[in-house]
């Protein structure tokens, strides 16, 4: 399933168009309807020739209601951009296609509308002008196609091509990770509260208890029960990410619940009210961004007041046609991600200003010294200290505590060793006292099994000045003072985990691997969970085949120090596409590679050529 945004000027039929498409009217109001322009968001759904299901956001096209057509387009997968034959390109025209690129959209058909109105010149004019003003975006080589929806002229053509368009759009990936930005919150009789939107990240079922992040509460949330699913009006006990979809949820009143909150799971979430994000400035914009103005931000299905610092050094601006760094401060605390998207408008000047992606959604770091990317090792030498269900929170990915139940940079760990040492060399013959080390001290301990042993609530320097192999009371290796009492213990579930099918399959593959459908969910997660296994965007690999692909990618740059492409990579390693993207998207992440445009170059870990 697709879930497919129109967008366009008003009048130019997009509501129209969706109608013949699907035969459902989008326009919900009786206003809508008696004045034939589209003031809110309407949905609609269809099946393809092929048999894939594509629904439909249909938006409003005139620049009084863009609120609404920003609230409708910040989950879609790919746009059907509507122009009509007898006025060709207009303002909104243009706005639309920019916040769909400041959105990340990379898919797209064109419609033609309205070409019944004019003859054969007037219409092949009008598609030169949209190949001019689509020229060098993600609409570039989109397909136009010519259509008249009162006649029917062209709509199985059109078919045709959002069946093309499904078929190269990447479909929506389960993270076990879902988030449901609220679009719609309305009492459905005999049922109660019910929230509709379009499903990201991960799965939900009947009886979940999830929790509303809402604008009214902090972003603390409101635990909630999942009563009811039903997707294109059909119930359903579980939905996938990538559908649109309605909840009927228990626990909270329809009247309490607004567009923009935000339907999660409350423990992956840390709502925040304040964000690291880059911001591309439209080239158009007559004048540059900086702290001041009247900012309003539009993130998932909401408009929100924002209060925008330019970071990164400079004189504190933007100028149009830019990129830049922000720090961005919200009156309400957001479920947001790096990797979320959003747009930047001034109320003042009713204009869009830009957008960019979200980088980092809880900076310690203050705004002079920020230097924010989407390194998950940055945030964790930041940090020093990291707690591993908060750093999942905060960047969306899983690590492996290194000590107790933190991720730790090296910096902070070493620090933290060598002050748990020079206090039991400092405490004499008499040890020292666990109670005297902190909570992180203690964690650190577990890690000097080789300097430090502990008997009775106190801690000893393996072997104290002037008594050889001195453990502690005792001696070494008795009951009085174990040598190495302070390392870790046995793990039996290693060597089971090191030796399932599963794994073994995996590393045969190398880099494509099969997938985990049979295998026990959980296990998959504490494979990655030890490093053992790598998982990026659904696939999993394990760790050696990513760092023999960082070795082979490190050849072809090696032989092509500007830059490598997918295909390049892609033969090398002999895979298809389905697995080499993910592949890359790890080495990026890691620092391995760097992405350059449509090229990967040497990225500050890639390994040396042997």
């Amino acid at each position: 399933m697709h879930v497919i945004a129109t967008a366009g000027h008003v009048d130019h039929g997009k509501s129209t168009l969706v109608l013949a498409l699907t035969g459902m009217d989008p326009d919900r109001f009786a206003e809508e309807k008696a004045r034939g322009l589209t003031i809110d968001l309407g949905f609609a759904w269809t099946t393809l020739p092929s048999g894939r299901g594509v629904a439909f956001v249909d938006v409003p096209g005139h620049v009084r209601f863009i609120r609404n057509m920003l609230a409708g387009v910040g989950a879609v997968d790919a746009c059907l951009f509507v122009v009509a034959a007898t006025e060709v390109w207009k303002p909104q025209s243009e706005e639309h296609l920019r916040i769909l690129e400041l959105l990340g959209i990379t898919h797209g058909v064109i419609a033609l509308t309205k070409v019944g109105l004019v003859d054969e010149e007037w219409r092949e004019l009008a598609a030169l002008e949209i190949a001019d003003r689509v020229a060098g975006t993600f609409l570039e080589h989109a397909a136009v196609i010519p259509v008249d929806a009162p006649t029917g002229t062209g709509l199985d053509d059109l078919r045709a091509a959002l069946d093309q368009l499904a078929a190269a759009t990447p479909t929506s990936p389960d993270l076990d990770r879902p988030r449901l930005w609220v679009d719609r919150s309305f009492a459905a009789k005999g049922s109660g509260t019910v929230v509709t939107g379009t499903l990201t990240g991960g799965t939900i079922s009947v009886d979940d208890e999830l929790s509303v992040v809402t604008a009214a509460k902090g972003g603390k949330g409101t635990p909630v029960r999942v009563r009811g699913l039903q997707s294109h009006q059909l119930p359903r006990q579980s939905v996938g990410p990538g559908h649109r979809i309605a909840v009927n949820l228990t626990g909270v009143h329809h009247g309490d619940v607004r567009r923009g909150d935000a339907l999660v799971r409350a423990r992956q979430w840390a709502p925040t009210t304040t964000f690291d994000a880059t911001l591309h400035v439209l080239e158009a914009l007559d004048h540059e961004v900086s702290r001041r103005g009247a900012y309003l931000l539009y993130a998932g299905s909401g408009e929100y007041p924002v209060r925008v610092r330019v970071i990164g050094g400079g004189d504190g601006i933007i100028t149009p046609g830019r990129d830049g760094l922000i720090r961005c401060h919200l009156p309400v605390a957001l479920p947001l991600l790096p990797g979320d998207r959003y747009v930047l408008r001034e109320s003042g000047r009713s204009e869009t200003v830009g957008g960019g992606e979200v980088l980092d959604v809880a900076p310690v770091l203050p705004a002079s010294k920020a230097r924010p990317n989407r390194s998950v090792d940055r945030v964790i030498a930041e940090r020093g200290w990291i707690d591993a269900a908060v750093l999942e929170q905060v960047t969306g990915e899983r690590r492996a505590a290194v000590v107790g139940r933190w991720v730790v940079s090296p910096a902070a760990l070493a620090e933290a060793q060598q002050g748990v040492v020079d206090a039991v060399g400092a405490a004499g013959p008499l040890g020292l006292d666990l109670a005297t080390l902190d909570t992180r001290q203690r964690a650190a301990l577990v890690t000097l099994a080789d300097k430090v042993v502990v008997h009775n609530g106190r801690v000893w320097a393996a072997t104290p000045p002037g008594q050889p192999g001195h453990a502690g009371p005792g001696g070494p290796g008795t009951a009085g003072g174990p040598a190495g009492a302070a390392g870790p213990t046995a793990d039996p579930m290693a060597a089971q985990l090191s030796e399932h099918p599963w794994l073994a399959a995996v590393r045969a593959a190398r880099w494509a691997p099969p997938t985990t459908d049979g295998v026990d969910r959980q296990l998959v997660r504490e494979l990655v969970r030890r490093g053992l296994v790598i998982e990026r965007d659904g696939v999993h690999f394990a760790a050696e085949a990513v760092d023999d692909a960082a070795v082979v990618v490190a050849r072809l740059l090696a032989q092509a120090p500007d830059g490598v492409t997918v295909a390049d990579v892609r033969t090398a390693l002999g895979i298809t596409r389905k697995h080499v993207l993910p592949l890359l998207a790890q080495l990026d992440a890691t620092g391995v590679t760097r992405r350059r445009g449509d090229l990967r170059i040497a990225g500050p870990r890639l390994p040396q050529e042997s």
